[in-house]
């Protein structure tokens, strides 16, 4: 076997055919952005009853805008790095109201000027609008990536400029949900689950 990038999306895709893609609770593209800030070293299931409360409490950029940060603090503090994630999703909030008319920027540059989101967050939001300008690269597929010998680099931008060259531009919003769903379930960063990998004769742990 090889680590063609055809061969990886093909075997990845038949082996998650019928798992759900969307890992954050959301109902507009607000409601994303913050979630994916807050996601950020923590788990999509703390994520998603953080911000059940604190989208119930504060449900638009303007009135998380002018929420009091101990109030939001309070609602997030299980999430890892609270107080510096409660000044993110107020400061980008306030943004999108000055600076957005409060709707969400669906391009790379305007979404880099909000705080706590880098590229990641934002290809993130542009691929769940179907625009897609890259790809996002998280603990996960940074993972995966190196183990399949797809990157040399540990730097989150080289790796996702080496996956756009490698992989056709058709499956580069395919990649994150299924490199995800790989490294949970099979490639582990503790106790990898190599017997039942059907990547074990490439992969980088073995040679």
């Amino acid at each position: 076997m090889t680590n063609s990038p055809e061969k990886i999306i093909s075997i990845l895709k038949d082996l998650y055919k019928n798992e759900n893609k969307t890992f954050l609770n959301f109902s507009n593209n607000f409601e994303l952005l913050i979630a994916v800030i807050l996601s950020a070293q923590t788990k999509d299931e703390r994520v998603n009853f953080v911000t059940k409360n604190l989208f119930k409490k504060y449900n638009s950029p303007k009135a998380l805008a002018f929420a009091d940060p101990l109030d939001v603090e309070n609602i997030i503090k299980s999430c890892g790095f609270f107080k510096v994630k409660t000044k993110n999703i107020i400061s980008t909030s306030k943004k999108l109201v000055e600076n957005f008319s409060g709707i969400v920027p669906l391009n790379m540059k305007d979404l880099l000027t909000l705080n706590g989101v880098a590229r990641k967050t934002a290809n993130i939001v542009l691929s769940y609008n179907n625009i897609i300008e890259g790809i996002a690269i998280d603990t996960h597929v940074k993972r995966v990536s190196l183990v399949l010998k797809l990157t040399k680099s540990r730097n989150p931008v080289i790796i996702e400029k080496d996956l756009m060259n490698l992989f056709d531009k058709k499956y580069w919003k395919d990649i994150n949900s299924l490199f995800i769903l790989f490294g949970r379930n099979i490639c582990k960063a503790k106790n990898p689950k190599c017997n039942i990998c059907p990547f074990f004769k490439i992969c980088t742990k073995n040679l």
